[in-house]
């Protein structure tokens, strides 16, 4: 990438960069004390309990919705796509579940992640074991559970409403591709006993709480190299830059998937 072609930062003396940075310190804590506020307001939504029996799917046989807690009492549910037809996960659901890491931070929490596909199991363990991935993974190929939180779209089954909007809203946001089909998502619950509760579900870029490679582009001046929002295009890829972490050195193919 030549820099040269983009907009480069001013290049001024010490003092006047902490003045900048100063500015921006103050910004970053109203920011970040922002967001502690929305953690409070969402933590204080209701729940809503679930009554339905959803059926999954694991590698040791079929197990209910309280059984994926294992013993915890908070549940974080990634809805992952995967494309049947060509026995892939999306890039872009990919690209989110490398950067969880481990996960016994978030048991120390009493909290469980874990991710569910409509697919059969047997589709998902090849991919899965390519990936080299270790975080729990399960089916709910069969059941309603993907049509009743919204990630998976079909208007004979339930009407269209992604990222809480309806097929009309939608559509008139040029968001026609989120109409129909496999669609990703996060949805946590909470267990008192055995009885279930669904607490939140987000969508979208809601979606980008997980993603620390985000998170730490947005520390550097050319950002994401995603071309929008006043940061450089980097390699002029836009938002379709993310691969299989095991095909950056293979060429750039276009995917359409929910990296953004």
């Amino acid at each position: 990438m030549n820099l040269a072609n983009q907009a480069f930062p001013r290049v001024v003396s010490r003092d006047e960069w902490l003045q900048a940075r100063k500015r921006l310190l103050e910004q970053e804590k109203a920011a970040t004390h922002a967001r502690d506020a929305l953690s409070a307001v969402r933590r204080a939504l209701p729940v809503v309990r679930i009554d339905k029996d959803y059926r999954f799917e694991g590698p040791r046989g079929p197990l209910r919705l309280v059984d994926l807690f294992e013993g915890r009492p908070q549940l974080i549910v990634y809805h992952f796509m995967f494309h049947r037809d060509k026995a892939l996960g999306c890039e872009g659901c990919s690209f989110l579940i490398d950067n969880l890491g481990r996960l016994e931070h978030l048991h120390a929490r009493g909290t469980t992640l874990a991710m569910v596909s409509r697919a059969p199991l047997e589709e998902i363990a090849p991919f899965r074991e390519r990936m080299g991935w270790h975080l729990p993974w399960y089916s709910s190929f069969g059941s309603d559970f993907n049509y009743d939180f919204h990630v998976s779209i079909d208007e004979a089954v339930a009407p269209v409403q992604y990222n809480y909007r309806d097929k009309a809203e939608l559509e008139r946001l040029g968001q026609g591709y989120h109409v129909q089909g496999e669609q990703p998502g996060m949805s946590v619950f909470l267990r008192d006993g055995d009885q279930v509760f669904h607490s939140y579900s987000t969508y979208g870029r809601g979606l980008e709480a997980p993603l620390f490679t985000y998170h730490l582009l947005d520390l550097t001046p050319l950002g994401r190299g995603e071309g929008w929002g006043g940061m450089p295009d980097y390699q002029g890829k836009g938002m379709n830059w993310t691969r299989f972490h095991d095909e950056y050195d293979e060429p750039a193919k276009p995917h359409g998937c929910c990296a953004s």
